[in-house]
């Protein structure tokens, strides 16, 4: 597929170029953290810090070459339309909120709030079914993880309040 007019959407070489300059900012966060640790042997032999070292070290010596290798192809091709990011976006921003929700409000009301908006939005289901199932499916999860098998699972104001 060729660039159309330049405005189709990002190019394949810049999301290449953005994926291994992301990649590498991690290596070097992992090199960063393992000299903090310590990276030379002690007397009980290697610190905390050894082989996360050598780990960061090869992430970045991968992320150079990637690096090189695409800064010479460029083929022209464009990565995704901006409609196709647009919709993938549309799922990574709630999913996001969602999982940044959950220390806050719990897993039980995050999740009533998160399925009934993708319902709603994504599915146009009506407000019945909405609910139901919105409801429905945290009561449940509820039921069989913390009654049947004991496993208490992250909870909010709203679980407090309700005494679970």
């Amino acid at each position: 597929m060729s660039r159309q007019g330049g405005s189709a959407g990002p190019s394949h070489k810049a999301v290449e170029v953005g994926v291994t300059l992301a990649i590498a900012l991690f290596g070097i966060i992992v090199i960063l953290g393992s000299v903090k640790a310590g990276i030379n042997w002690g007397a009980e032999g290697p610190r905390a810090g050894f082989f996360p070292f050598y780990v960061g070290l090869f992430i970045v010596a991968a992320s150079a070459m990637n690096f090189r290798s695409t800064l010479r192809e460029d083929d022209g091709r464009i990565f995704a339309e901006w409609g196709q990011l647009r919709q993938v976006m549309s799922m990574v921003v709630p999913t996001a909120i969602y999982v940044g929700a959950l220390p806050f409000t719990g897993l039980y009301v995050a999740s009533m709030i998160f399925i009934a908006w993708f319902m709603r939005w994504l599915g146009k289901y009506g407000w019945l079914t909405v609910a139901v199932v919105a409801i429905g499916m945290p009561v449940v999860t509820y039921l069989i993880f913390e009654r049947w098998f004991m496993v208490p699972l992250p909870k909010g104001p709203v679980e407090d309040w309700l005494g679970l």
